[in-house]
């Protein structure tokens, strides 16, 4: 199976998780590294608003998911594997996952299930390994890497599932550069698409029959960190990693919008850094009161979170602010 990592290489194949580091590099980073067992982690966490792609490849394609990971294992050497849930997905699923589980089993290969309280730090790889061996659901400092020491100190490979799918797609021939994308908001068909990820903005909505008839501005990426476009700018942008897209009618107001994202990063705060802890309170604090929007009181915490943050949580509040104000506000502060 030494051949399948040229082939992941030769189709440039990048990880869905969001962080887009080469597949190849991950893997052959875990196999070169000393310590035995080592691990496969498949990531169905998926705790961001707006992202619901992994489910849809849990429903339709659940075979070619476990394909990946057991080609994954057989390249490192190994027989153990992890498949983390969002727990409300795995119930959507649980009976196709312990068919091949139990179908995988009688080949010798040890799949557990770990389903996880849905939560976007979760997503957070460190703080998956966290949570899994028992521990406090918060990241942990880097280096070391997870591929050095990971899943109980033990080189680990963490992809998500759609990584995994991209894997047994290229192993069959069939990988042909496209990503899932969720497409939500008002428009004509929601849902989730499998598109070219070199396809520009404003053709995946066209394409899809989702181009709106009225004005509207796009959140790209994810719907609480993903940068914001309006929508005459969507032709000069790229899909790529970006596994969704989230339409606002022109007529959303600023504070719908912030209050949004600020009451989700509040929520979702793992209260391991301080500036990501109190920093994500006093922004959702902020635009629960009446009157004036304080643009820059928000501004001045959401620079410091970005700056301070202990992980990309706290520090990814900037990129929907900023892009926000830029490019729809049209607003410099």
């Amino acid at each position: 199976m030494n051949n399948i990592i040229d082939k992941i290489e030769e189709a440039n194949l990048i990880g869905r998780g969001g962080a887009g580091f080469p597949t190849a590099r991950k893997w052959r980073m875990v196999k070169e590294a000393e310590g035995s067992p080592k691990y496969v982690v498949s990531n169905a966490s998926e705790g961001e608003l707006g992202l619901h792609k992994d489910i849809h490849i849990l429903k339709k394609y659940p075979e070619m998911v476990f394909k990946g990971m057991v080609l994954a294992m057989d390249y490192i050497g190994t027989k153990e594997a992890y498949f983390n849930f969002n727990e409300k997905y795995y119930l959507l699923v649980k009976w196709k996952i312990r068919r091949l589980i139990k179908k995988y089993n009688k080949l010798g290969y040890n799949f557990t299930v770990y389903q996880e309280h849905p939560s976007y730090i979760g997503g957070e790889e460190t703080a998956l390994l966290n949570a899994i061996e028992g521990k406090k659901v918060q990241p942990r400092s880097k280096p070391p890497y997870p591929v050095v020491c990971g899943l109980f100190c033990k080189p680990t490979i963490i992809n998500n599932i759609e990584t995994f799918f991209n894997v047994a797609q290229v192993a069959e021939g069939k990988y042909e550069k496209k990503r899932f994308c969720c497409i939500n908001g008002p428009v004509r068909k929601p849902g989730v698409y499998h598109v070219p990820e070199d396809m520009k903005l404003d053709e995946v909505l066209k394409s899809t029959k989702n181009w709106p008839k009225f004005k509207f501005f796009v959140q790209v990426g994810g719907s609480s960190s993903g940068p914001v476009y309006h929508y005459n700018q969507l032709h000069k942008q790229i899909l790529s990693g970006a596994g969704s897209l989230e339409v606002y009618p022109a007529t959303t107001t600023p504070r719908e919008i912030l209050t949004k994202w600020f009451k989700f990063y509040a929520e979702e705060s793992c209260g391991k850094c301080t500036p990501c802890r109190e920093g994500s309170y006093q922004l959702y604090e902020l635009i629960k009161k009446s009157g004036a929007i304080k643009w820059k009181e928000i501004m001045q915490i959401v620079e410091t979170m970005e700056k301070t943050s202990f992980c990309g949580l706290g520090y990814s509040i900037g990129k929907p602010v900023k892009s926000y104000l830029k490019n729809v506000l049209k607003k410099k502060i």
